[in-house]
């Protein structure tokens, strides 16, 4: 596995942008797209050392992994891409060449397309913007980000004990089952906060988030308000299911 940046870094990507992983072998293949920078073809191309690339593995149709599959088919015609808009893919799909046996992952949540890649004799996982290491990860529920979902994955990942997990963005998780309880942890305690700014009286998104985050950066203030109304949604739904008949 070859671990190649996008070269897309912002305060929403990382310093070096998104994370591509390049597993040579015949097919080759490279899961997430980047954003076709020319440094970040030209790298791939290096490291496929005059072999083609064949299959691109999307692990959702968010633009910073997606966005470079037009350069990614404009070098290599002949490339398949599977995942996101380009190409369907199912729950156990798998790919492989004489190097890795990968299986796909229907994880929703942060997108409705999501999925994590399962390398089954290692049993790392390739898990797109499922975790990251150092932050926490956004649920844009206007674009068909899920709470309940998302839940639900982290917990389907945890409970399949990957001794490593490979992320979009960041560096490798090599203590999942720490992360991965952080994360839950995490999203309990923003319920909390969140029902907290409602019994103060903060009814709309951009007053929780204010009341949440008084010192969050504006760039990330339509992620956080983003979370926020994943939170209310998810709220206002378990509300609804312990109402009595």
């Amino acid at each position: 596995m070859i671990l190649l940046p996008a070269l897309n870094p912002s305060e929403w990507t990382g310093p070096t942008g998104n994370n591509t992983y390049l597993l040579p072998g015949n097919p080759s293949i490279l899961i997430d797209a980047g954003v076709g920078h020319p440094d970040h073809v030209d790298a791939i191309a290096r490291a496929l050392d005059g072999s083609s690339l064949n299959l691109v593995l999307l692990t959702h149709g968010h633009k910073d992994h997606a966005a470079g599959v037009p350069a990614l088919v404009a070098r290599w015609p002949d490339v398949q891409v599977r995942g996101g808009a380009a190409g369907r893919l199912h729950d156990g799909d798998a790919f492989e060449n004489p190097g890795v046996r990968l299986s796909a992952l229907y994880t929703p949540g942060h997108a409705p397309d999501h999925f994590c890649f399962v390398d089954t004799q290692s049993r790392d996982i390739y898990c797109g913007d499922l975790a990251r290491a150092g932050g926490t990860i956004t649920i844009p529920a206007s674009k068909g980000g899920n709470l309940r979902e998302y839940l639900d994955s982290l917990r389907l990942i945890k409970a399949m004990n990957p001794p490593r997990l490979l992320p979009a963005h960041g560096v490798v998780i090599d203590h999942p089952q720490l992360v991965l309880d952080e994360y839950l942890a995490h999203r309990a305690q923003r319920e909390e906060q969140v029902r907290a700014a409602l019994s103060a009286g903060h009814t709309t998104p951009d007053e929780i988030v204010a009341w949440i985050y008084p010192r969050l950066s504006t760039a990330l203030h339509a992620a956080a308000r983003e979370s926020v109304l994943a939170h209310l949604t998810k709220i206002r739904e378990d509300d609804e299911m312990s109402e009595p008949l």
